[in-house]
């Protein structure tokens, strides 16, 4: 992973975003030496919102199993029926 001044990216931000466009490596910005923030490719961004919704799903999932929250399959295909109507 880079690492770039907050300085070195108001000087040189057109080349710094091409650069990532294209290795795709994440770099980091710091400021006063420590680490402010992630500069990420728009691809690599949307790419990680949709891993991070996925498993948001799955732990809701598992909560609701631990909350005794569910219905059998036949209770889930008889209730998606009466939806799709």
């Amino acid at each position: 992973m880079k690492t770039e001044l907050v300085t070195s990216l108001k000087r040189r931000a057109t080349d710094i975003i091409a650069d990532l466009n294209e290795t795709r490596d994440p770099v980091l910005i710091t400021q006063h030496g420590r680490p402010a923030a992630y500069l990420l490719d728009v691809e690599t961004y949307e790419a990680l919102n949709r891993k991070l919704s996925v498993l948001e799903g799955i732990a809701l999932g598992e909560q609701a199993l631990r909350d005794g929250r569910f219905v059998t399959q036949d209770a889930a295909k008889k209730r998606l029926e009466r939806w799709l109507k």
